[in-house]
């Protein structure tokens, strides 16, 4: 048995071994799970889209690839993520996410170091497509807001909001750190100094993770075993027992609409993250400036996200969803013009409300997933919708080059991931909820309390 793994006698037989780490019984196990999913998420997302623009120029120039051979790589890292996201959930629901994050560093870490010797692109696409992306998945969105869904409910927003700015702080720090780097040292050696510091943060804190606080003999949010007697784990309960299997969740439209409306709402993201530098150096601005507009998009991203996470406690995340993808939507139409005609104070702003949009994405997907189908199966639930989220999603970046290498620029592509925002917009307005009856028959055929 792994320390992550649940005891065979359940709670009650949480041994001295098999119990977290000593730590102040006043703060709850969860913030250190809300910990090190921030850094987790930081280095998972950081090694996949953040630091990705920041090499396109060097490498295919000395390369001689095109934009669209090089962006090709993410591509191939959606249909990656995708596949490995369905034994990633199912793994984290039944052993937790310690082995995952231990096995994902490591195969991140050798691909970050393979990615400074590729000289042919059948290499790239295996190292930053394949490796690259499964070690990243490991270790990042779906072990880390899983897991997080498992220790809070009640908190569920709050709380996923504060890990996610993780991924927004990739873009604050990774993006202009690693054009630094790039310049100062070369493409290849960046590489090399990004392998050995992932490896160094992602083994230490994998130690942390546990897959569910019943293990430990504790209750979601840090509530007491006294609170929960008197009924202040309601919530927690009827969450758990209305939980869906993948089965029963996929037999609903909800799931599909919900995998569609934020696959649209969010493609932005991607294509932003990879073609911003060189879309604003081919504008006339510096590589420095470029960089900058990455971090400009992330630092409103990371300011916003607990503040949405708050908000979806309070008012229905489907409202806010929309608010979020029709704000994408403006953003981009807003910098497509403001480039077009020079206007730097019009570029600054666009990139920062886009950030803004960009804030909600996270923590509403977590918690309308985890509203809608329950906890008890999410690893499952969510790593269900990866295919089809993902799929949807692969061909944006490649596309976005492909149009560039056709055009000679990106508006046109850019416009398009704004009208898809727009879908997206009308579409998580149209979502139901998973149906009464699904949620009773869950109900009926397991217990209302974890076991």
């Amino acid at each position: 048995m792994h320390a992550d793994d649940p005891p065979p006698g359940g709670a009650s037989a949480v041994s001295a071994e098999a119990a977290p780490p000593a730590v102040p019984r006043r703060i709850y196990y969860g913030y250190w799970l809300l910990s090190a999913g921030f850094v987790a998420q930081f280095v998972s997302i950081g090694s996949q889209t953040y630091i990705f623009g920041a090499f396109l120029k060097p490498m295919t120039e000395e390369l001689d690839w095109t934009r669209s051979e090089y962006t090709l790589a993410r591509t191939v890292g959606q249909f990656v993520m995708a596949a490995a996201g369905l034994y990633v959930g199912g793994h984290v629901d039944r052993h937790g996410g310690r082995r995952l994050m231990q096995v994902g560093s490591l195969l991140l870490g050798a691909a970050l170091l393979g990615c400074s010797t590729v000289r042919e692109l059948w290499q790239w696409w295996l190292l930053n497509g394949l490796a690259l992306t499964a070690g990243a998945a490991m270790i990042g969105n779906l072990v880390v807001n899983v897991t997080l869904a498992k220790w809070f409910v009640e908190k569920r927003g709050r709380v996923i909001g504060v890990a996610a700015m993780g991924v927004s702080f990739a873009g604050v720090v990774l993006t202009p750190l690693t054009t630094v780097l790039i310049d100062a040292v070369g493409w290849r050696d960046a590489w090399r100094v990004l392998a050995v510091a992932t490896v160094a943060i992602v083994i230490p804190l994998s130690l942390l993770m546990r897959r569910t606080p019943e293990d430990h003999g504790l209750h979601p949010d840090g509530r007491s075993a006294k609170e929960v007697a008197g009924g202040a784990g309601a919530a927690a309960a009827r969450d758990f027992a209305a939980s869906l299997t993948r089965g029963e969740a996929m037999r609903t439209r909800a799931f599909y609409m919900l995998v569609a409306s934020f696959a649209l709402g969010a493609l932005s993201i991607v294509v932003m993250l990879v073609q911003t530098i060189p879309y604003m150096t081919d504008a006339g601005y510096s590589r420095g400036l470029a960089a900058l507009m990455v971090s400009l998009t992330s630092i409103p991203s990371l300011l916003s996200k607990p503040v949405w996470g708050y908000l979806v406690e309070l008012i229905d995340a489907r409202k806010l969803a929309a608010t979020g993808f029709a704000l994408n939507a403006a953003s981009l139409l807003l910098i497509v013009l403001s480039v077009r005609a020079g206007a730097d104070a019009l570029i600054f702003l666009g990139f920062f409300t886009l950030g803004l949009g960009w804030g909600g994405l996270i923590p509403l997907q977590e918690v309308i997933w985890a509203s809608f189908f329950g906890r008890r199966y999410l690893g499952s639930v969510r790593s269900a919708g990866l295919p089809f989220s993902l799929t949807l999603g692969a061909a944006a970046p490649f596309g976005a080059s492909v149009y560039f290498d056709s055009v000679g620029n990106y508006d046109g592509a850019f416009l398009a991931i704004a009208a898809a925002a727009v879908i997206a917009t009308m579409l998580v307005l149209a979502i139901p909820s998973p149906t009464a009856g699904a949620a009773a028959r869950a109900s009926a055929v397991r217990p209302a309390t974890p076991p």
